[in-house]
């Protein structure tokens, strides 16, 4: 098997449900494979990707005999690599913003010289003392695309300084070329597919007057016209700086612009022109070149503002936003940009803004509310300390900024949302009633909906508790005088006080005798093993509050209002005490399960132990056999996982009653757990065991397993070898893993998940994991398990398990493998180096050997490569045991290296590496990184006669300074 085809099976053989991505060379092979291809919906590899891979293999340097790095060779081989290439490109239409957006600057510019030549440029030719109007059309064509690019690349802001400098030396000639464009008449050709083909076995067919099948596809000269001033107009505009003569002509190539698409279209063969781009530079050119005489721009807001700004008539600013809130016409990113200058300006001195920039910062926001944004955070800090002045000027924008008669019910609704969030965020009642008895307010919200948000407000006032009054029962608080049923239905539903609760339904009782009152809110739910019970209670007033009260109850726990579901299901209990003993169960058991979430999200989530009591009281649930007591099976999970995070392995291991571990499939998983935790540090006592526990997953995972559901929605039981052990599914396993915190338990169930992930028989890239060895290492039945589910699984136990501990190194690396084996180079790597870090003080101490093995550094090392970064591969390769030279040699040959190359050369330690940079420098004549390798063997730190300790404390400092390197690179 050849190493492109090994490489390739190894990239997809963990993805046996995607089709294999269809390798380079196999377009060498097939001729007409590659129309083929493109041709697909979504081709993989896609289009710019091919033409990366095919200049890429057709630089290559070779190596001769005496083992020195040779140019690529101009044979058969390269020039259809090179020519596939253009035929991609021409499958683009050569739309310069496609090849932008996905190729790197020198595989662009090795496209567009390929273009060049085989449109018969003369070499060595400049393309300024060229007349484009004497070429033939295609040549023409290949010039103006590859000037067009050249200054366009001029606008970027991310080049490195060897780009720039060469940008800055054809700048100059580039905008002559497209200038001299300008004045072209006739139509232009830009090379198809068909015609490059032609151009592959006739070279000399293309180029002359022939017809349009063999020309390829014409451009029209208006169309050219009109892509040249765009790109002019950009050019100018950004060389204009405060030169108001070159915005002059930046404005004139724009609206030229504008008048050919208004006559052609914006939209031709190989480019769009971003018309919304276009209206905003025309509309920066004329605020720029504004002259006393210009009446069309001085009646823009942007003309305006910028009036205002440079005269400092700052009131004006707010008038022109206020009525743009109306039509929507500035930008929020303008908006946003003059109320930082406004800021800054305040900043500085000028007290005077400070009341300019609330009012710009009010017609903002009524904006962002308007437009359905979020709310700028310095609305919040402006409106930290209300007033009646500042309640006020909203309220006039908010008037200003809707017509009422013509808005749609959507803009009204948002409006209304506003002011409501804005009345519950004020603690001043007179402001609020300011609000509320606003013209605006009472036309957007109803009568009900304003008595809804009244009552709201009211009951964040401080009230008496009533659990602290001398009751002598929960039904002795007498009913108050009864009011509409709706205002006290909606009552019923905002309400967590059970007293409240109470009285409210009496009143309702007292009312009407044919409403079920528990019905009346679609978000009150109640487990059917309990609704049964409850909504057998033949008292109408009984059944409706104990279902309100467990319902409310429930909800709060859900939400994490542990207090208020506390008071809940205190009044329950007592309310049920009084007639049904199974009822009663039903809320201790709800009430111990509450005082497990308060524990875990309270003290235990600072590590404090749970009290003794609670402890007692969560075994003796799982001890408890009452007879039909309607059981949530989510209790018992959270009971075994609550044992199991605070280390009461020696109980679940010796002391849970056989007949709750033969029934209970939970406090089996947990007993298995315990027990291989508890002899973990032994070298072999756990391996019974683990076993055991090994058996139950792989029945969980299987595909075929029979497992199924009784009435009551337990978890039924299958017979297993001598014993009977509880199976569930595979989703309700990883529910309840996700309930442990204790770093052993999920270190082990996550080592035996990466164990059983790595037995299957196709798997090209093992997963590490702590423990590992501990496991079985083959299954009976490799069929029965489904595989797929189990790295489903492993994904998600890993990423569960760094959201408790982010810092165990362990964890790191399994997820490091994962994204190593799925082939996410750079992610895999960005997790390597995570492990390095949390276990090193961030590289200023030693990486332990246990985290750093070979394999690691191995799979760093593939990572690099395959991410052409071949100077990092040489470096890595020092961190071996046995530094490999081969591979080394190898990496530092290769001259399409993506990583910073010779500066990395002063983290080489090893003398023998650097003599060979300095020799492979020599042969290609690359005189200055000779020297900077040079400069690294004459170190006297590396001389191999200094004792060990010296040339260990070198190695050492550079592989500290090159990690941390790296982590600054892929963190």
């Amino acid at each position: 098997m050849s190493a492109e085809a090994a490489d390739r099976e190894a990239a997809t053989s963990s993805r046996p449900c995607t089709p294999p991505q269809t390798s380079w060379f196999e377009f060498l092979l097939e001729e007409a494979l590659l129309e083929q291809h493109l041709q697909k919906p979504s081709p993989d590899p896609p289009p710019v990707q091919l033409i990366v891979q095919f200049l890429e293999q057709a630089s290559k340097p070779s190596v001769n005999e005496q083992n020195q790095v040779q140019p690529p060779p101009d044979n058969k081989r390269n020039r259809i690599l090179k020519l596939l290439a253009l035929k991609v490109a021409a499958h683009l239409k050569w739309d310069l913003d496609v090849l932008e957006k996905s190729l790197s600057v020198p595989v662009l510019n090795m496209l567009l010289n390929e273009l060049l030549c085989i449109s018969k440029v003369p070499s060595g030719t400049k393309h300024v003392d060229v007349d484009l109007a004497s070429l033939p059309p295609t040549t023409a064509m290949a010039i103006l695309l590859y000037n067009r690019w050249m200054n366009q690349m001029q606008q970027e802001k991310e080049l490195t300084d060897n780009i720039l400098k060469v940008l800055k030396e054809q700048a100059a000639d580039s905008i002559l070329v497209l200038e001299g464009a300008l004045k072209l008449s006739k139509d232009l050709y830009v090379h198809t597919i068909r015609t490059l083909d032609l151009l592959a076995v006739e070279p000399g067919m293309v180029n002359g007057e022939t017809e349009s099948s063999t020309a390829g596809l014409k451009i029209s000269a208006e169309e050219i016209q009109c892509q040249v001033c765009y790109d002019l107009g950009a050019i100018y505009f950004q060389q204009g700086s405060t030169n108001a003569a070159v915005h002059e002509k930046a404005k004139e190539m724009f609206f030229k612009t504008k008048e050919l698409i208004a006559k052609n279209g914006s939209s031709s063969l190989h480019f769009t022109i971003d018309e919304e781009r276009l209206a905003g530079y025309c509309q920066a050119c004329g605020v720029l070149t504004l002259s006393s005489d210009d009446t069309s721009q001085q009646a823009t807001p942007y003309s305006q503002i910028h009036r205002c700004m440079k005269s400092g008539n700052y009131q004006d600013i707010v008038n022109i936003f206020l009525e743009d809130n109306l039509t929507l016409s500035l930008p929020v990113q303008f908006r946003q940009s003059v109320l930082r200058e406004l800021f800054q300006k305040s900043q500085q001195g000028n007290d005077a803004l400070d009341e300019v920039c609330f009012k710009v910062c009010m017609c903002n926001t009524v904006c962002d509310v308007l437009q359905g944004r979020t709310v700028d955070v310095q609305f919040c800090q402006l409106f930290l300390k209300p007033s009646k002045e500042k309640i006020d000027f909203l309220l006039e924008v908010c008037s200003k900024s809707l017509n009422l008669e013509n808005a749609s019910e959507a803009l009204k609704r948002k409006m209304a949302a506003f002011l409501k969030n804005l009345c519950l965020g004020l603690e001043d009642l007179q402001l609020v009633f300011m609000i509320s008895s606003h013209e605006l307010f009472m036309k957007l919200l109803k009568d009900d909906e304003r008595k809804l948000l009244i009552d709201q407000m009211r009951k964040r006032s401080p009230r008496i508790n009533l659990c602290t009054k001398p009751v002598a029962s929960f039904y002795d608080i007498p009913a108050s005088a009864s009011v509409n049923i709706g205002q006290l239905e909606h009552q019923l539903i905002l309400s967590v006080d059970p007293w409240r609760i109470r009285q409210i339904l009496i009143e309702l009782h007292g009312m009407t005798s044919e409403r079920q009152f528990w019905t009346i809110s679609n978000k009150w739910e109640v487990p059917n093993v309990y609704g049964n019970v409850i909504l057998g209670i033949k008292d109408s007033l009984t059944r409706d509050l104990v279902y309100i009260l467990m319902a409310k109850g429930l909800h709060c726990c859900a939400i994490k209002d542990f207090v208020h579901a506390k008071q809940l299901f205190a009044a329950c209990l007592e309310l049920v005490t009084e007639f049904s003993p199974k009822l009663r169960q039903v809320m201790l058991n709800e009430m111990l399960l509450l005082d497990i979430y308060t524990h875990e999200a309270g003290p235990g989530a600072s590590g404090e132990r749970p009290p003794s009591d609670l402890i007692s009281r969560v075994r003796g649930y799982l001890e408890m056999r009452v007879p039909d007591i309607p059981l949530r099976q989510v209790i018992a999970e959270e009971c075994v996982a609550f044992l199991l995070n605070w280390c009461e392995n020696e109980y679940l291991t010796m002391q849970v009653p056989l007949p709750l571990v033969q029934t209970n499939p939970y406090v089996k998983l947990g007993q298995l757990l315990a027990a291989t935790c508890k002899e973990l540090p032994g070298p072999k006592e756990s391996r019974r065991t683990a076993k055991d526990l090994w058996e139950v997953v792989v029945q969980i995972c299987s595909v075929s397993n029979q497992h199924k559901r009784g009435n009551d929605g337990r978890v039924s039981l299958i017979k297993h070898r001598e014993s009977t052990l509880g199976i569930m599914y595979r989703s309700e396993l990883l529910s309840f893993i996700k309930k442990l915190r204790e770093p052993l338990v999920l270190t082990t169930i996550l080592s035996l998940f990466v164990k059983l992930h790595n037995v299957r028989e196709d798997i090209v890239n093992d997963i590490a994991a702590e423990h590992i060895s501990i496991w079985p290492s083959s299954i009976p039945n490799l069929q029965s398990v489904d595989f797929e589910a189990v790295a489903v699984t492993v994904k998600e136990l890993v990423s569960y398990a760094l959201t408790i501990n982010a810092n165990n190194h362990f964890w790191l690396i399994i997820q490091a493998d994962i994204y190593f084996a799925t082939n996410q180079y750079s992610a895999a790597l960005h997790y390597y180096l995570q492990a390095g870090a949390v276990c090193s003080d961030f590289f200023n101490k030693m990486v332990p050997p246990d985290v750093y093995t070979d394999q690691v550094i191995k799979r760093m090392i593939k990572c690099c490569s395959l991410l052409n970064c071949h100077t990092q591969v040489a470096i890595l390769c020092q961190f071996l045991r046995e530094v490999d030279y081969k591979t080394a040699f190898k990496a530092l040959q290769e001259q399409n290296s993506h990583d910073a190359m010779d500066s990395y050369y002063e983290y080489i330690w090893d003398v023998t590496i650097l003599e060979y940079l300095t020799y492979l420098h020599h042969k290609r004549g690359e005189t200055d990184k000779r020297q900077i390798a040079i400069k690294a063997i004459g170190q006297t730190e590396l001389n191999a006669s200094n004792p060990e300790d010296v040339l260990q404390l070198a190695a050492q400092r550079r592989k500290k300074k090159f990690l941390q390197a790296m982590a600054k690179l892929y963190f």
